[in-house]
């Protein structure tokens, strides 16, 4: 099981679902849908935050945000 915070910088990948249910509610408001596509711009020195790429534009999320999603690697 891949989650977002495994992403290396300019992979894609798509969102299959989440495992926090209340942070769930949070990234859908900001447009991390399932089946939408996403893929790692960059990441922080030590590694939080990242910013990826989504809906065409750039969100920046922390490293356990980012490991509630759960990703497919696009290939």
């Amino acid at each position: 099981m891949n989650s977002l915070d495994h992403l290396k910088p300019g992979q894609t990948a798509i969102i299959k679902s989440f495992v926090n249910e209340t942070l769930s509610s949070k990234l859908i408001e900001m447009g991390c849908l399932p089946g939408e596509i996403v893929s790692l711009s960059k990441t922080a020195p030590l590694g939080c935050p990242m910013a990826i790429n989504i809906a065409g534009y750039e969100l920046s999320l922390r490293k356990d945000e980012a490991a509630s999603v759960i990703i497919e690697l696009v290939a």
